[in-house]
């Protein structure tokens, strides 16, 4: 296992999740293209998330999981 690339995978996730609710948009009134902005929030981190995951499933999917092997 990369300890590096565990890790890397490990902030991205971090990140995503701090990034999931849009703190600093709460109580707008903000508008765009008829919806809340911070609907387009997260549409816009959906899509991300998106594209995150699938990048880490076609890379590092099984990232952390090793084969134990039986004692004996």
């Amino acid at each position: 296992m990369s300890t590096v690339r565990f890790l890397a995978w490990t902030v991205v996730a971090v990140v995503l999740m701090a990034l999931a609710v849009p703190w600093f948009l709460w109580g707008s009134t903000q508008t765009a293209l008829g919806l809340p902005v911070w609907l387009w929030w997260h549409i816009g981190w959906m899509a991300l998330a998106s594209v995150v995951f699938a990048v880490f499933a076609h890379t590092d999917w099984g990232l952390g999981i090793e084969a134990v092997s039986p004692r004996g």
